[in-house]
């Protein structure tokens, strides 16, 4: 890319993006300003279709009019700064939510809201600056960025319908289990074949690789990474009115939305949770493979791979020995252990067994 203002690829991008930016700021110069402008598109329509200040109508037609923008079918300008009003107003209420939360359950250490939400407003107030990136970049590129926003955007206006009348007390959740292994897919899973497009053609075009693995095992890596989200937000999500977890699933185990709101039932939701914890474990197992399998050349590409998929194995085995419907909890890796994962990667990068036993490492810690 010829000139992307660093403002915008940098710091508003580490200001959005919180603990991933240290995975974009790893990633090799060829293929970093895309996937950072990527990540920032996607960031904008996640953050118009969670502002639940606005009505559900509304929020579909301001991220209609974005994924719009983003595909090329229209060069009318954008003007979010209603919505980023709006997100402002949002996160005072998040504010005052966090005090009373602490005033009523005297929590030590509550987790407190989003930094990120003033830099979500500014991205919302400059998403003309934002979008103009694209031009910098080749026809190829352009398309790769317009194909994974499209997907993901699909997603969310679906996500956003599906959940328009969720609230506290009023739970919506997923019907099968076939529609949220639809949705990691379209929200996660298609990052991971956007990332290896993106990397197969600047960084590695003519190594001999199996595409096909690399494709299907980048999906299942992205997949991964949302089943950790969904299974470590669960109480929270629930308080929002959306369960993640199909309802067919939970009626067989006995077990309604509601009754997840309740941390006396784990009992009972215990054998299904763990079901999906060893289902995102395999999804990671699939990423770990995606990343041994490329270039040993690439270490750049690999230790951004890696970074995630080991936090978020970590992130599986304490859900494994906590009660995850209990909201007073936050199940987070420490920045303590972030930077270990990060120094035993680089350290063990040059010996293969060492490197490999990472993965088994991060499990059983």
């Amino acid at each position: 890319m010829s000139h992307a203002p660093d403002e915008l690829l940098t710091r508003l991008l580490r200001d959005v993006s919180r603990s991933f930016y240290l995975t974009m700021r790893v990633l090799p110069a060829p293929v970093r300003p895309q996937i950072s402008l990527a990540y920032l598109l996607a960031r904008a329509t996640d953050t118009i279709a969670d502002t639940e200040i606005v009505p559900v109508a509304q929020r579909l037609q301001a991220l209609r009019e974005l994924r719009e923008r983003i595909l090329g079918q229209t060069r009318a300008p954008l003007n979010f700064t209603e919505l980023a009003r709006s997100q402002g107003k949002q996160m005072l209420r998040h504010c005052d939510a966090a005090v009373r939360e602490i005033e009523l359950s005297k929590i030590t250490d509550p987790a407190h809201p989003e930094n990120g939400s003033t830099a979500e407003r500014v991205l919302l107030e400059r998403i003309e600056d934002v979008l103009g990136l694209c031009a910098g970049f080749a026809p190829d590129d352009q398309r790769r960025i317009r194909d994974v926003l499209d997907t993901i955007t699909g997603g969310q206006a679906l996500d956003l319908q599906r959940f328009g009348a969720a609230r506290a007390g009023q739970i919506v959740a997923l019907q099968t289990e076939l529609e949220l292994d639809d949705y990691t897919h379209r929200v996660a899973g298609c990052v991971g074949e956007f990332w290896t497009k993106m990397c197969r053609a600047h960084l590695f075009p003519r190594a001999p690789l199996d595409d096909a693995f690399l494709l299907a095992n980048g999906v299942r890596f992205g997949q991964g990474l949302q089943y950790v989200n969904i299974l470590r937000d669960l109480p929270k999500d629930l308080r929002q009115g959306r369960c993640y977890l199909p309802a067919e699933k939970l009626a067989a185990a006995g077990l309604t939305p509601a009754d997840l709101l309740q941390p006396a039932n784990e009992p009972r939701l215990r054998p299904l949770y763990d079901h999906y914890l060893d289902l995102a474990t395999e999804h990671l197992a699939a990423g770990w493979a995606y990343t041994s399998a490329l270039p040993r050349a690439q270490i750049r590409v690999r230790l951004a791979c890696a970074w995630p998929i080991l936090i978020g194995v970590q992130t599986l085995a304490r859900l494994r020995h906590s009660n995850p419907l209990d909201a007073t909890q936050r199940i987070k890796v420490s920045r303590a252990v972030v930077r270990q994962i990060m120094l035993q990667s680089l350290l063990r990068y040059p010996f293969r067994t060492a490197w490999e036993g990472l993965w088994q490492l991060a499990r059983r810690s």
